[in-house]
C-alpha cells in the first residue's frame, strides 16, 4: 500500500514568523554590552489559518499510520537569514542555543550569551529529510569572534599556549626533536607527555609562533646529582659546568673540596631544556671484549699484595647494540649482537696469604689525632707574608697524644733546627712518608718499628710554632703532596 501513496518532499505550512515583526529577546544580556538571542512568538504573530491548517494536517497523520510513519511535523531553522534546514523541533535548538552559551562561558571565564536572531517556519516533512541541531551548534559557535578552533598545546597535561599556524607548531615540534636525531636513530620521542588538539580558545590567549618558539627551546638551570669520576677535582668539575668555584661550593656547604672521593655525589647546576628528547639509536661497532682475572693464591706474598703473573689482553669484537640517549646523552646500553674478531687472553694474578706483619703498612691513612684544624694545605699569610703550607695543622691541648697514621718505620725523631721542633717521620714504605711536627715530647725511636694507631708522640708547641698543635704532612716519593688523598 506504501508504494501507492504520493510521496512529496514537504508540506509547506502558512507561517506569519517570515512577517518582518521585530524579534523578541529570550534572556538577560550577559555580559553587558551583548544584544542578546531573540525568537518570534509564534502564539502571539499566529494568523488564524495557519494553526488550523497545521492542526489539520497534524491530526490527519495521527490518524493515517503509514503517513505518520513517512512523516512528522518540524521546524524551517534560519540563524540571521542562514538557512540552517529541516530541524525535528523548535524545543532541540533552543537546547544548542543553551549548551553553546554554557561552554562558551566555560571557556571565556564569564557569563556570555549569543548574540543572533534564530526564525522557525512551521512544516510537516518527511523523517528521513529532518537533522539534529548538532550542525547548528557549531555553526553557532563558529560565530562567536570571542572564540576561535586553534590547535592546543599540552605538556604533562598543563596548557602551555595555542596557536592558529598548526603546520608552524608541528614544525616546531619536529626541529626540536630533529636535534637528537641521525641516520641510526630507531625511535625518538619526548620525554614529557605532550599532544597537540584542535579546540575553541579564548582569542586574546592565541600566541604567535615565536613566542612559542621562545618557550619549548628555552633552558631552565636545575639542581641535579653529579657522580665524581676518577681523577676529577671540585675546580675541575665546576668548570666543565660552565660554573665559579664559588657556586659549586654554595650548593655543596658540608662538602670538603680538597678531599673529594670516586663515588661521591655533588649537587650541581645545570641547563636542562624545557623539552627532553630520548632517543634510541642501533649502532654497530668494533670495540674490546674485556679479559677475565684468574687468581692464584701465593703465600710467599703478605695478604693484600699482588703480583701479574700473565698480563691480560683485550680481545676484539664487532657490536650490535640499542643505545638510549637522553637529550644527546648517554643512558642505557643493551648489546644485541657480539662477533668475535680475536679471543681476550686471562689476566693470572698472584694473591698473598702470608700473615701481614702488624707494622706493616695497610695501605690507608687513619687521623693522627682528634682536633681542630686550624690550618690547610696550600698558601697562606703567616708571619707576615705569603707562604707555602705543607701540610694541616691540628690543634689539641697540650699532652695530646698522636698516633701513626699507618704501619712503617720511624726515620727521624728529634729536633734538628728546621722549624718543626720536636717531629718524627714514619717512612710507610710504599712510596709514603707521614711527618707528624711541634711536638712536646716523643715515644718512639729511629729503627722503631710502628703499627697503624701507635702512639708516637704527644702535642706540644716546639720550633715555629703559635700554640699546641701537630703539623701533619704527607711526601710521597719524597714529593710534599695533600694529606686530604689519603686521610679518611
Amino acid at each position: 500500500m506504501d508504494e501507492l501513496l504520493p510521496r512529496p518532499k514537504s508540506i509547506v505550512l502558512p507561517s506569519p514568523v517570515r512577517s518582518k515583526a521585530p524579534a523578541v529577546t529570550r534572556r538577560p544580556l550577559l555580559p553587558k554590552g551583548k544584544l542578546g538571542w531573540t525568537f518570534p512568538n509564534f502564539l502571539e504573530r499566529r494568523t488564524k489559518a495557519g494553526p488550523a491548517i497545521f492542526l489539520t494536517l497534524s491530526l490527519a497523520l495521527s490518524a493515517t499510520p503509514v503517513l505518520a510513519h513517512l512523516y512528522s511535523p518540524c521546524v524551517q531553522v534560519s540563524v540571521n537569514g542562514v538557512d540552517m534546514g529541516l530541524i525535528e523541533s523548535q524545543a532541540m535548538v533552543e537546547t544548542a542555543v543553551e549548551k553553546v552559551e554554557t561552554r562558551a562561558s566555560r571557556i571565556l571565564g564569564y557569563d556570555y550569551s549569543l548574540d543572533a536572531t534564530v526564525t522557525y517556519d512551521f512544516r510537516v516533512a518527511l523523517r528521513e529529510e529532518q537533522a539534529t541541531a548538532a550542525h547548528v551548534e557549531t555553526y553557532l559557535f563558529d560565530q562567536i569572534g570571542e572564540l576561535m578552533q586553534t590547535s592546543v598545546l599540552t605538556v604533562n597535561g598543563r596548557t602551555l599556549g595555542a596557536t592558529d599556524d598548526a603546520e608552524g607548531l608541528q614544525s616546531l615540534l619536529d626541529s626540536i626533536m630533529a636535534l637528537y636525531k641521525n641516520e641510526n636513530t630507531i625511535s625518538a620521542s619526548f620525554l614529557e607527555s605532550l599532544s597537540v588538539s584542535r579546540q575553541y580558545t579564548p582569542t586574546a590567549d592565541i600566541m604567535e609562533l615565536s613566542d612559542m618558539t621562545s618557550i619549548l627551546t628555552a633552558n631552565s638551570m636545575e639542581q641535579v646529582d653529579y657522580t665524581v669520576q676518577a681523577g676529577e677535582t671540585f675546580s675541575g668539575i665546576a668548570a666543565s659546568l660552565g660554573m665559579t668555584m664559588k657556586e659549586l661550593e654554595k650548593l655543596n656547604p658540608e662538602v670538603n673540596i680538597n678531599r673529594l672521593q670516586i663515588g661521591q655525589v655533588l649537587t650541581v647546576s645545570q641547563a636542562v631544556p624545557f623539552l627532553s628528547v630520548r632517543t634510541i639509536d642501533n649502532l654497530t661497532y668494533e670495540g674490546d671484549v674485556e679479559f677475565e682475572v684468574e687468581k692464584v693464591p701465593d703465600n710467599s706474598m703478605y695478604e693484600g699484595d699482588s703480583k701479574i703473573l700473565t698480563p691480560g689482553v683485550a680481545g676484539r669484537a664487532i657490536y650490535n647494540a640499542d643505545v638510549t640517549y637522553l637529550n644527546g646523552t648517554e643512558q642505557e646500553r643493551v648489546i644485541n649482537s657480539m662477533e668475535v674478531l680475536t679471543e681476550p687472553v686471562t689476566q693470572v694474578v698472584a694473591v698473598g696469604t702470608k700473615e701481614r706483619p702488624r707494622t706493616m703498612a695497610t695501605g690507608s691513612f687513619q687521623w693522627p689525632l682528634r682536633g681542630t684544624l686550624t690550618s690547610g694545605y696550600g698558601t697562606r699569610y703567616i708571619f707576615g707574608s705569603y707562604s707555602f703550607h705543607g701540610g694541616i695543622d691540628i690543634a689539641a691541648p697540650y699532652g695530646t697524644t698522636i698516633a701513626a697514621a699507618d704501619g712503617g718505620k720511624v726515620i727521624h725523631a728529634s729536633n734538628d733546627g728546621t722549624g718543626f721542633g720536636l717531629y718524627v717521620v714514619v717512612d710507610h714504605e710504599n712510596g709514603l712518608k707521614s711527618y707528624y711536627c711541634h711536638c712536646s715530647s716523643l715515644l718512639v725511636r729511629v729503627g722503631d718499628r710502628v703499627y697503624k694507631g701507635q702512639s708516637i708522640a704527644r702535642v706540644g708547641s716546639t720550633g715555629n710554632s703559635t700554640g699546641n698543635h701537630c703539623h701533619f704532612q704527607v711526601k710521597k716519593n719524597d714529593v710534599t703532596v695533600s694529606p686530604w688523598n689519603y686521610l679518611p
